[in-house]
């Protein structure tokens, strides 16, 4: 079951349960769907003769993806994101890296404004198969709460009595 606000603790660490191997076609598709003309991206000779030697995976790329890497363990159950700040990429990211995801949550407080939702503050971090740290970042949202409506299961039962044995 998704976490809601209650369910946090200062100081909890997620693990992303799945390693993702980024391919080729995930770097040229996320670049052109953002109209990243940057040709490190996508021209292969270009990217040659930089210091990297190889095209570089886009870094809102692997941003969008440490970030959807956690929602299992943090914000199934947000409202709405608030802030991603202090983005740093110590290493590079190339096609056919796997990365995993890290979080540790470092702060909570009640909404002023919603009753709702509580705001969770954590800390994220994606590594790659080599054990090397290539972003890390801080991410704020508003998740709700235990008693809110919008925590109510959307399941809709049956009262259908069950037909195998």
């Amino acid at each position: 079951m998704a976490r809601l606000y209650d369910d946090f603790t200062v100081g909890d660490v997620y693990r992303s349960r799945l390693g993702r191997t980024i391919t080729e076609t995930d770097n040229i598709w996320f670049t052109c769907l953002t109209l990243n003309t940057n040709q490190i991206h996508f021209n292969v000779p270009y990217a040659e003769r930089t210091q990297f030697g190889q095209p570089l995976v886009n870094s809102a790329f692997t941003l969008a993806l440490i970030t959807g890497m956690t929602v299992p363990d943090t914000s199934e159950n947000a409202a709405a994101n608030l802030a991603w700040t202090d983005i740093k990429l110590p290493k590079p990211v190339f096609a056919g890296d796997t990365l995993w995801a890290e979080s540790e949550i470092i702060d909570l407080r009640e909404s002023k404004s919603n009753p709702s939702v509580g705001i969770v503050s954590m800390r994220c971090r994606g590594i790659n198969q080599r054990r090397e740290v290539v972003i890390e970042f801080k991410r704020t949202f508003m998740v709700y709460k235990r008693d809110a409506p919008e925590a109510a299961s959307a399941y809709p039962g049956t009262d259908t009595e069950w037909s195998v044995e």
